[in-house]
């Protein structure tokens, strides 16, 4: 799975963006671990070329990986590529030392082994995915499609994201951890699904929503509903809100001309002084320096 990944998700709706190539060691078969074979198109000399190097799961992380595959990963991150993992991938960069003094994730059950085996790794557990700018890891499996949405998003803007999230039936920005994945024992009858409440809030953004409007949807105390959503999302309802209401503006920066003023309006963070706030925290960028990015790369 983790070696489709980036084939699905970058090469669905943005193929004029990217190449993906599947390489090896050489060229050829190469066995995975669900018993059938996958043939690499390319050597490592592709990977020392490319511009993004994504590394999957793989099986013998109690031992570094082949000196000539650590080499390539070297070598292609000094010569400026982006360096991505998916799940237990990050041991390849970790035995790289690619991973030395910067903030990194894996897969929740192997976080403590990361840790223990690289100790100038910065292991943070309890996320989806760590974005270090030239260095990239995630959490297990399917967080390899967070991380490929954000590289999307970070390349060709959040419109772009979005549109090929909804193509292969994935959420665009999933917050919150891996808490949220860990098995724990729940009780049958409190047990609940916030699905519909959270589809009804994405579409009343532009309406002053608060907790205790999206309690109400739910039918649920503030209290029981704050619970449920960090039992499904990892995060916090208020939290979630904002992240939504960030993630519209910035399709609507995108995707209009709007003024600051009816963006911030539109996508119900109030003012553009509000606005700029929550998007500088969570974006790391002004609105307009934004706009200035992604602007051209959404109406392309």
């Amino acid at each position: 799975m983790e070696v489709g990944i980036p084939f699905q998700v970058l090469l669905s709706r943005t193929a004029e963006h990217y190449r993906v190539t599947l390489c090896g060691r050489r060229p050829g078969p190469v066995a995975t671990t669900g018993g059938f074979p996958v043939v690499a198109q390319a050597g490592l000399e592709h990977v020392v070329a490319a511009d993004t190097v994504i590394v999957p799961a793989y099986d013998t992380i109690g031992q570094p990986p082949p000196d000539d595959v650590l080499d390539a990963l070297r070598t292609a991150h000094a010569r400026g590529a982006r360096i991505v993992s998916i799940c237990v991938g990050a041991f390849a960069l970790a035995a790289a030392g690619l991973l030395d003094g910067r903030r990194a994730t894996t897969h929740w059950a192997y976080a403590d082994r990361l840790a223990a085996q690289y100790p100038r790794v910065r292991v943070d557990p309890d996320v989806l995915f760590v974005d270090e700018g030239d260095v990239l890891t995630s959490a297990g499996v399917a967080s390899g499609i967070d991380a490929c949405l954000h590289l999307i998003r970070t390349d060709l803007g959040a419109a772009v994201a979005n549109h090929v999230a909804r193509a292969i039936v994935a959420a665009p920005h999933r917050d919150g951890g891996q808490a949220q994945f860990i098995a724990r024992t729940t009780s049958p009858h409190t047990a609940t699904s916030l699905a519909a409440t959270r589809a009804w809030a994405l579409d009343h953004l532009h309406e002053p929503l608060t907790v205790a409007d999206l309690a109400r949807h739910a039918r649920l105390s503030q209290r029981t509903l704050a619970r449920a959503f960090a039992a499904e999302t990892g995060a916090s309802p208020l939290r979630w809100l904002t992240a939504a209401r960030v993630d519209r503006a910035r399709e609507l920066l995108e995707r209009t001309a709007w003024g600051t003023d009816r963006v911030a309006q539109e996508c119900g963070l109030g003012t553009a002084a509000n606005m700029r706030l929550h998007f500088h925290r969570l974006v790391g960028v002004s609105p307009s320096d934004y706009r200035r990015t992604f602007a051209a790369a959404a109406t392309a």
